[in-house]
């Protein structure tokens, strides 16, 4: 399902700022897609931190094709050793199990995030091992949609502002957040036009 706020979005970015007008232009089919499946974009956000695209889709396949992972029951009851031979280091199958026991416990009520502002729901996320704010926010864009984060420690980010500003080096985070400014308030639509700078290959959480 693409966010119903995406064309809006789209046409505010692009009348306010010529990069985005350039990308949207570019990329005219390129929208984001939620899964739908809370515990699903976790997990596979947690599968793909600190890897390549590439490396994480690979082990992603491999968790797939071994159990249900849209099932926080199926990941807390398999076997660790299954999971590393999947791909995981030992940190990740913590992590990953971890994150399962939550959903199980009702330590995570996704049903109730929608009454909650997005730092309400960060602060909620990170609670969990392996759940830094880099994947709350991805949860944010890719399964809650919302419309205006700006994930200022994805390096991927940070590369596209260092381009588009024309700067020799990167600038320290406050810089980042403050260039963030321009694009409110849609920050979420901004930050995935700035990924296909880099990577026309769209990930999907």
């Amino acid at each position: 399902m693409t966010p119903a706020y995406w064309q809006q979005a789209c046409a505010e970015l692009a009348a306010t700022c010529p990069v985005m007008a350039e990308l949207v232009a570019r990329y005219p089919a390129s929208v984001l897609r939620t899964r739908g499946e809370p515990f699903e974009t976790l997990l596979r956000a947690i599968v793909g931190q600190q890897i390549s695209i590439a490396a994480a889709d690979a082990i992603w396949a491999r968790l797939a094709a071994l159990l249900d992972t849209t099932r926080p029951a199926a990941v807390a009851a398999v076997a660790p050793d299954a999971l590393r031979a999947c791909g995981f280091s030992q940190r990740k199958v913590e992590y990953a199990q971890d994150l399962a026991q939550h959903f199980l416990d009702g330590r995570i009520l996704p049903a109730q995030f929608d009454a909650l502002d997005d730092e309400a729901i960060i602060r909620e996320l990170v609670a969990v091992r392996g759940i830094g704010r880099w994947t709350a926010e991805m949860y944010l864009i890719f399964n809650l949609c919302r419309p205006d984060v700006w994930p200022v420690d994805d390096i991927g980010l940070q590369k596209a502002l260092v381009q588009i500003h024309g700067l020799d080096a990167r600038p320290a985070l406050a810089v980042f957040r403050q260039m963030g400014e321009r694009y409110r308030p849609w920050r979420s639509v901004a930050t995935w036009y700035l990924w296909r700078m880099l990577d026309p290959v769209e990930v999907q959480y």
